[in-house]
């Protein structure tokens, strides 16, 4: 393969240091300088210290920043680039990769998500949404696939205290012990300037189709038609609610009465005692202000 060479930041997961995934940053660095290209790789102790130099090495205005990991490098990787020229490329090697499912990029395959990078450096970035989330406070963050505020935003909070199991598996037994303590939260919804009062216990607002390792809570929703899919799952009981649940993994329980998708550029989402997550990183409590950006992010992936 041929291409110009080009100016690539590379950031790699401080916390890939160990285990299996701590030879897919120096693999992705290997190919792409055996390719040809200019490679800074960032390996940084920390993800602030990540960001930092992450930063300084984006004013060299480089030809693209490339990250290593799972959604949460993806989210870190977003909120660097969105809104510049600079496209995001993703090696994913984190535990749900949904965000690379979305791209179509090989998500449990280092050679062929490699591949597909190489491949993308070859033509124009794709140009798709970003999602801006805008806090009670007035603090901002960027999300490239998925918003959670609600049971789901929960499990993450659990999820990510735990330690074991790896994978995916991880979020289902958090889900799992949340079930045991589930119940139904009173929201209050604005939908394109259109206010409302729900009872549910499933909130996610989609750019992208899954959270949770291929959970497809917004089957329908697509990155780059200017709009986001706000997934609600009214009150139900944990015998209703489990036997929804093994429907996401296909998309298939929007045809549940229970289930509604509204298509919206913009929604504020408020509760008490809820904490919202973007792309699986922890954003803050309820409420929060969500819109589309539309053609805010420029990505290396295979074409649509």
């Amino acid at each position: 393969m041929t291409t110009k060479p080009k100016r690539i930041i590379v950031a790699i997961n401080p916390t890939a240091s160990f285990g299996k995934g701590s030879t897919v940053g120096p693999a992705v660095v290997q190919t792409l300088r055996a390719a040809g290209h200019e490679v800074t790789a960032l390996t940084e102790p920390t993800y602030q210290d990540l960001i930092d130099a992450a930063r300084r090495a984006l004013a060299t205005k480089p030809d693209a920043l490339v990250v290593v990991g799972g959604d949460g490098m993806v989210n870190l990787g977003t909120n660097l680039v969105a809104g510049t020229k600079v496209p995001l490329g993703i090696v994913p090697s984190g535990t749900g990769n949904d965000m690379a499912r979305a791209l179509g990029i090989p998500h449990d395959n280092t050679e062929g998500a490699i591949r597909a990078l190489l491949e993308a450096l070859t033509r124009s970035a794709r140009v798709i949404d970003a999602g801006r989330v805008t806090r009670s406070d007035g603090g901002m963050t960027w999300f490239a696939c998925m918003v959670s505020a609600g049971f789901d935003a929960v499990v993450n909070e659990r999820a990510n205290r735990m330690s074991w199991p790896k994978g995916p598996s991880r979020y289902n037994l958090a889900m799992l012990i949340e079930l045991t303590v589930l119940r139904p939260i009173t929201y209050r919804l604005t939908l394109d300037g259109v206010e409302s009062m729900t009872t549910g216990v499933l909130i996610s607002v989609g750019n992208g189709v899954s959270l949770g390792g291929g959970m497809k809570v917004t089957p329908n929703a697509l990155l780059d038609d200017g709009m986001l899919d706000v997934l609600v799952v009214q009150r139900l009981t944990r015998v209703r609610f489990l036997r929804i649940f093994p429907r996401v993994f296909k998309g298939t329980h929007l045809s549940d009465p229970r289930v509604a998708v509204h298509r919206v550029r913009r929604v504020t989402i408020d509760a008490d005692d809820v904490v919202a997550y973007a792309d699986g990183e922890r954003v803050g409590p309820l409420p929060v202000d969500i819109e589309v950006v539309p053609g805010a992010l420029r990505v290396l992936a295979p074409l649509p």
